[in-house]
């Protein structure tokens, strides 16, 4: 019995799409364990560790 490879083509094809379900699926997950508490915390913890930023003319904004 010979397999077309177009089957074996299109069953990868779905294969992955199924990957990449599981994996968006998994992030969600992760994401949305974290209590509004938690992310305020984590983006003011990158905020600060970031430091000033650069405008396209180089000038330094101020920051809030």
């Amino acid at each position: 019995m010979r397999i077309k490879w177009w089957k074996v083509v299109g069953l990868a094809g779905v294969v992955g799409v199924a990957a990449t379900g599981v994996m968006v699926a998994r992030a969600e997950r992760r994401r949305r364990a974290y209590t509004p508490e938690e992310v305020r915390a984590k983006l003011r913890e990158r905020h600060d560790s970031a430091g000033p930023a650069v405008t396209s003319r180089g000038s330094r904004t101020s920051s809030p």
